[in-house]
């Protein structure tokens, strides 16, 4: 969100799932769409066989995407910046840029282009390990089609480079003028069902619903009348991660965690857990007892998805009803209730009497959604931004001008990953997610059927270094960074590259986050899951 807001003024997808479908080109970075998006996959793959578009893909490890790919560049994790530089080198020097859209609609490419300019396919050869010749025709296929797509996800983000990251992404759509099109745009894939929703609310530190920063005086007197309060605070928070260190630190001494399991999903899991035990007060509220709620003072039972009535809002922005099927075990309760219950008793009131009243005042505090009542997705969702009740709601944004007026080019440099391989831990270790479960496996472990397809955790490793290692496919080994060590069984194959291992975060019994390096990106402060120093040796 925030190198795409930098950029566009808008931090969400620009364009529509559907587009995806008949777009002449699309390039795919850092997404393994089949596996953690796999309706959208489904598209993709249909786009190529059915209507003959291009299929660019930016990955290290072999994923189901690469067998339709026209052209697959397999680079060193943590090497984004200088391949995204790289393809827009050859695109500048062979004059395939789109000199109108970028005059007309951009701004800063002079100080753009003299970065840039530097990073020709034979030096990020020497950095990435694509060959120069593959990038050349990445780059030709990307600029010279009528319409092409970007699609990336948490492997372009979850680095301490990711802003730099998604604004290189953004640096190539603009330079060919792939914005405010249909079967265009920048398309960041979500990474959960209503992550998008949740940060159109405000669930982040520094903005109230609709992006309206906390730190402008005329915004937190909206919301202060809105809301019926004297005075909002005007700092904005903290991250998840800084959230941690400040309780690792003692400076927060109570936490509220709602539908996280930070003791499975947070980088260096056993830093997490001492800054959990540091708490003097825990509350969790879930649907399940997670690792996370072992630890809390107090759980609060929350209802499901399907047992409460709502809206989620998708990765492409659709807001989409949410419909009770089943009613709640036990005394669990709608997150909604759950939260005006608590508010009442501290001295604050909501008086919701049920999803739909707090619906009706997100329409009145939030502009993006003002035009999208009840009624009118009753059958089928709207996409924001849909500023009153006549509006069809908007397929793809930008299209006439930017949100922030001009698109802003960054001059980005390529940097290295915080921690690289050394004598002591040569290989690197890479996280994912697997097609059988979700996240922490808090829904999906309670699943038999899914427990049945994939039931451990597994360490993709490569035939060349398991051979040197003497490792064998099935045998247990031992993972080992600085920070802790984990046991699972060895899965010898090609998907991964030499020198380069690969685990899935859903399984508590080999959790790989006792691994994985806590350092943030500097403005996301986004946690580097994507590379981690590690030891691989037979257990």
């Amino acid at each position: 969100m925030a190198g795409l807001a930098a950029a566009f003024g808008s931090g969400a997808m620009t364009n529509s799932i559907a587009e995806l479908e008949y777009t002449d080109c699309i390039l795919a970075t850092g997404t393994n769409t089949t596996e953690n998006h796999p309706v959208i996959g489904a598209v993709v793959k249909r786009a190529v066989r059915q209507h003959n578009t291009k299929l660019v893909v930016i990955d290290p490890r072999e994923i189901t995407l690469t067998k339709y790919a026209d052209i697959w560049l397999r680079q060193k994790p943590g090497t984004d910046v200088a391949v995204l530089n790289g393809l827009m080198n050859v695109i500048l020097a062979e004059n395939l840029s789109d000199k109108a859209f970028v005059e007309g609609r951009t701004e800063n490419f002079e100080a753009f282009r003299q970065v840039v300019e530097k990073y020709t396919p034979e030096f990020v050869e020497k950095i990435s390990g694509v060959p120069a010749e593959d990038l050349k025709r990445a780059a030709r296929m990307y600029a010279r089609a009528k319409r092409a797509s970007i699609l990336y996800s948490m492997g372009i983000t979850q680095h301490t480079t990711g802003t730099d990251n998604v604004k290189s992404v953004a640096n190539l759509s603009m330079l060919c003028g792939n914005v405010g099109i249909e079967g265009g745009g920048v398309n960041p894939l979500r990474g959960q069902n209503n992550v998008q929703g949740a940060c159109d609310m405000g669930a982040l530190p520094n903005v109230f619903p609709a992006y309206q920063q906390v730190a402008a005086p005329e915004v937190r007197a909206f919301f202060e009348k809105a809301w019926g309060v004297q005075t909002l605070p005007g700092k904005p928070g903290l991250t998840i991660m800084e959230i941690m260190n400040a309780a690792h630190h003692g400076d927060i001494k109570g936490l509220y965690i709602m539908g996280e399991n930070p003791m499975i999903s947070d980088p260096d899991l056993s830093h997490a857990e001492e800054s959990l035990k540091k708490l003097d007060f825990l509350v969790v509220q879930d649907i399940f007892l997670t690792e996370t709620a072992r630890l809390a003072d107090v759980v609060l039972p929350s209802a499901s998805f399907a047992e409460k009535e709502g809206t989620f809002t998708n990765t492409e922005r659709r807001v989409q009803r949410v419909r009770k099927a089943v009613g709640s075990p036990g005394e669990a309760l709608p997150d909604w209730e759950i939260i005006a219950r608590i508010a009442t008793r501290m001295g604050y009131p909501m008086a919701y009497g049920n999803a739909r009243e707090i619906w009706e005042e997100i329409r009145k505090v939030t502009p993006s959604y003002a035009g999208i009542s009840y009624k009118r997705i009753e059958r089928e969702g709207l996409q924001w931004p849909c500023p009153n009740t006549e509006h069809p709601g908007t397929r793809f944004l930008h299209k006439e001008r930017f949100t922030r007026g001009r698109g802003l080019f960054s001059a980005i440099e390529y940097l290295p990953p915080a921690e690289l391989p050394d004598e002591a831990y040569p290989m690197i270790l890479s996280t994912g997610r697997v097609l059988y479960h979700y996240h922490t496996g808090t829904m999906t472990r309670v699943s038999k059927g899914l427990s049945e397809r994939y039931s451990e955790s597994l360490v993709e490793i490569n035939p060349e270094d398991a051979s040197r290692l003497g490792i064998d496919d099935g045998r247990t080994v031992r993972l080992t960074s600085r920070r802790g060590s984990v046991r699972a069984k060895a899965k010898v194959t090609g998907r991964s590259p030499v020198g380069t291992v690969f685990m899935n975060f859903h399984f508590r019994e080999a959790a790989v986050n006792l691994l994985t390096n806590p350092a943030l990106d500097p403005i996301g402060k986004i946690p580097e899951y994507k590379v981690c120093a590690v030891r691989v040796e037979a257990a």
